[in-house]
């Protein structure tokens, strides 16, 4: 396993690489960190992967974005590519869930053709300003307006975790996120739920796999299987019990995740 920082877009950004073979980049939820991917990526790493685990800009540990926290996901989505490049990660698998998702998803339509495909969990490439207000989140920014922040983020947390986790695992998920940063997170869903790449996933032109969890309040299933029906090789799957964040909730996720890659790996060679 090697932790290194490196210099993108003008952020020192944390970069945890583990194992070789096929490079997958692995990217966090909103106001998160890599750490979210602490339980698959060793497994990963076993199964033949390059995991690469970025902490984004102002998350963990890497350094604040050049100009403050990011409200484009369209900004992280260059970072990505910037740091492919840098890394040299020769055709990566790219997935991400939530934010990550929908980073993504725009991975797949900035540079499909340079992607061996993209797994998309808790994201459709559209906007969702109706859960996630801009007016709203913008005046949670200001600290009178948003007491116990930790605390909402706590219990948010562990309301949209599925309903086959244990509560054991559930609370551990709900304690690592009321860590994060409140300013950094809002950020980051202000670019939520304003980003829409729905008019251009018909030429995306690698493999896409959307999951979604059953359980997951933030985002609707029939709005992730209608984005795969727009991508022209794509597959879906509703995780059953499952809510928004499978890399955490799922036993054995990292298993599970190697047969949608091999899945996808298969699609495009046939192609």
């Amino acid at each position: 396993m090697k932790a290194e920082y490196v210099e993108v877009a003008g952020t020192r950004s944390f970069v945890l690489t583990e194992g070789a073979g096929q490079p997958v980049l692995c990217l966090h939820t909103a106001g998160q960190n890599g750490v979210q991917w602490r339980d698959a990526q060793s497994r990963l790493a076993a199964l033949g992967y390059r995991v690469v685990v970025p902490d984004l800009p102002g998350h963990g540990r890497s350094e604040p974005a050049v100009g403050g926290p990011v409200r484009d996901l369209a900004v992280y989505a260059q970072w990505c590519e910037e740091l492919i490049d840098r890394l040299e990660l020769v055709r990566p698998f790219v997935v991400g869930c939530s934010i990550g998702g929908a980073i993504t998803l725009q991975l797949a339509v900035r540079r499909g053709e340079r992607l061996a495909g993209a797994v998309a969990m808790a994201a459709h490439g559209g906007t969702d300003s109706a859960m996630l207000t801009v007016r709203g989140l913008e005046r949670e920014l200001v600290d009178s307006a948003a007491p116990s922040r930790s605390d909402r983020t706590y219990f948010g947390t562990l309301a949209v975790v599925g309903s086959r986790v244990p509560a054991e695992r559930a609370e551990l998920i709900a304690r690592m996120h009321r860590r994060e940063d409140p300013e950094i997170s809002n950020s980051d869903l202000i670019g939520w739920a304003t980003h829409d790449v729905l008019a251009k996933l018909d030429g995306v032109a690698c493999p896409v796999h959307l999951v979604v969890g059953e359980d997951d309040l933030w985002v609707d299933p029939a709005d992730v299987r209608r984005a795969a029906e727009l991508i022209p090789d794509s597959r879906y799957t509703l995780l059953e019990g499952v809510g928004h964040y499978p890399m955490e909730e799922l036993e054995g996720f990292a298993d599970t995740l190697h047969g949608w890659l091999s899945e996808l790996d298969r699609n495009r060679s046939v192609a």
